[in-house]
């Protein structure tokens, strides 16, 4: 990779809006093939025309996907296959925060749509990875992960908690990382690397449910979406790192992730996860 992305094809999950739409669009400018997926159609096409218009690359592709519905996902991996293409990079993009709720399928919100529903996607497209190597899953987590000390496996089957959803957000953010990790362990020897980053406190769609008189003095001094989006595609294309993997990114470097996550831990999760997402 570097430069010229000719030849590559790239799947960015939320990719309609914020740090999504800006990576996806990063990728495109380079010449990569770009398939977004995102829950709205509507909102979905037109990024996609958008991406096209502005970068000049018509290789822009949109997929139905719904994070928060676990059949949506496996019908999404299916769309992908179904078109017969390689897939060098999966970039697990999309994201909740600050909201309560659960899924479709009973998980908490946040744990639902920024874990669960990236690990049944990563899970359904591993084998097409593998023989698309050498291939990357890059996964955007926060440096809200570091407040997390653990992972409560039964209150993942609750309505959220918290009356903010933080809690629970940077619990979802420290599955991230574990997941990262233990995807790196499980794919060693098949082409496939796999990190997990923090793209900076950026003034993304994620703040659009603050009230409007507060929302720009929260986000004044945030990273702009394409400030954000820089590790992101760094980690998707930078050549330094085509057999690095496992690692967890901060500003385009590596940095330690919170000590809590544990290759012990890392594997229940993935135990827990596998067994919930069994079809």
């Amino acid at each position: 990779m570097g430069g010229d992305l000719a030849g590559l094809t790239f799947l960015v999950t939320g990719g309609n809006t914020g740090i999504g739409l800006a990576t996806a669009r990063g990728l495109a400018a380079r010449g990569g093939r770009v398939h977004i997926a995102c829950r709205s159609p509507g909102k979905g096409r037109v990024a996609a025309g958008r991406i096209a218009a502005e970068t000049g690359n018509d290789a822009v592709g949109f997929l139905p996907l719904d994070l928060a519905r676990l059949a949506s996902v496996r019908e999404c991996a299916q769309a992908f296959l179904a078109l017969g293409q390689p897939l060098h990079v999966l970039i697990n993009n999309a994201g909740v925060g600050g909201r309560r709720g659960l899924t479709v399928d009973g998980f908490e919100l946040a744990f639902g749509v920024n874990h669960l529903g990236h690990f049944a996607l990563t899970a359904a497209l591993a084998g097409h990875l593998a023989a698309s190597a050498p291939s990357r899953v890059v996964t955007v987590s926060s440096d809200a992960h570091y407040q997390a000390g653990g992972v409560d496996f039964a209150a993942l089957r609750r309505h959220t908690r918290s009356l903010t959803g933080l809690r629970e957000y940077a619990v979802s953010k420290l599955c991230n990382v574990l997941f990262a990790q233990e995807l790196a362990r499980r794919m060693e020897g098949r082409g496939v690397t796999s990190c997990a980053l923090h793209p900076g406190v950026v003034a993304s769609d994620i703040w659009r449910r603050v009230p409007w008189p507060v929302r720009p003095l929260v986000t004044r001094r945030m990273l702009t979406t394409e400030q954000g989006a820089r590790t992101s595609l760094y980690c998707a294309t930078a050549p330094e790192l085509a057999a690095v993997t496992g690692g967890f990114y901060d500003n385009c470097r590596e940095r330690l992730p919170s000590p809590a996550a544990t290759p012990e831990l890392g594997r229940l999760l993935w135990e827990h996860s596998e067994a919930w997402t069994a079809a």
